[in-house]
């Protein structure tokens, strides 16, 4: 990528191409829709602008024009997925109950994140400026806007429900990618771990882990229940009363 620039910049406020010239064949977007591509398919780590100019038939150095910084690619490629967001106009679909809003909200994050595991690994509060990141924001605002909360504890609670739904996902796609590394099945290494925690239960050393298990047991828990009983838990911590102010 090119060089940082002496001062800091927005990529949103730059041109989409600098210089004069005949009107180019390609544009941001498909910059961008290329990096996402290869992103989807082979990682992060395989995007390059030399990848993306094979993708969209053009020359290399072309591209710096329109993204100078590999910080601005990933900047854009988060707002792009962003954009999958369904947002109804006006905000809320639930009839003014702003949980089953927002745990909406979380289920689309995960379905994203699902769809885009590089995310993950891109996704920072600096990246909250694109217009696809504004316009989710000001959606979730307005399905808070029942609730009786300063702003500043609203911003909290998305950040809440986006940093839930990551730190799940993300450990989904690790627990894949370790599944898909291994010899053997899930359902066999699960069963080996399971006796071997039993045996060590057993010996006396772990009475209360031994007392949660005989009410819960060592079955495989189901990620859909574990992904809403803990996103809803979230949410009812903020419920006016509870959350400081």
């Amino acid at each position: 990528m090119a060089g940082r620039a002496a001062e800091p910049e927005v990529i949103w406020a730059r041109p989409e191409r600098a210089g004069r010239g005949p009107k180019p064949a390609y544009s941001r977007s498909d910059i961008v829709a290329a990096a996402v591509r290869i992103a989807d398919a082979d990682g992060i780590d395989a995007v390059s602008m030399r990848r993306i100019a094979a993708d969209i038939g053009c020359g290399t150095m072309s591209l710096y024009n329109y993204v100078p910084r590999k910080e601005d690619l990933y900047e854009l490629m988060v707002d792009a997925v962003s954009a999958e967001y369904e947002l109804p106009d006006p905000p809320g679909t639930s009839g003014g109950d702003w949980r089953a809003d927002m745990l909406d909200m979380g289920r689309q994050a995960r379905g994203i994140l699902q769809r885009h595991p590089w995310v993950i690994r891109l996704m920072t509060t600096g990246y909250a400026y694109g217009p696809n990141a504004l316009r989710f924001l000001e959606h979730c605002l307005g399905c808070l806007d029942g609730l009786d909360l300063p702003g500043g504890t609203k911003m909290e609670l998305i950040a809440s429900v986006n940093g839930t739904v990551m730190t799940i996902v993300a450990n989904e796609i690790a627990l894949a990618e370790r599944a898909r590394s291994l010899p053997w099945s899930g359902e066999q290494e699960q069963a080996v771990r399971a006796a071997y925690l039993m045996r060590q239960i057993a010996g006396g050393g772990y009475p209360r882990l031994a007392a949660v298990l005989a009410g819960a047991g060592v079955e495989p828990l189901d990620p859909e229940e574990i992904f809403e009983r803990t996103l809803r838990r979230v949410l009812d911590s903020f419920v006016p009363g509870t959350a400081p102010a």
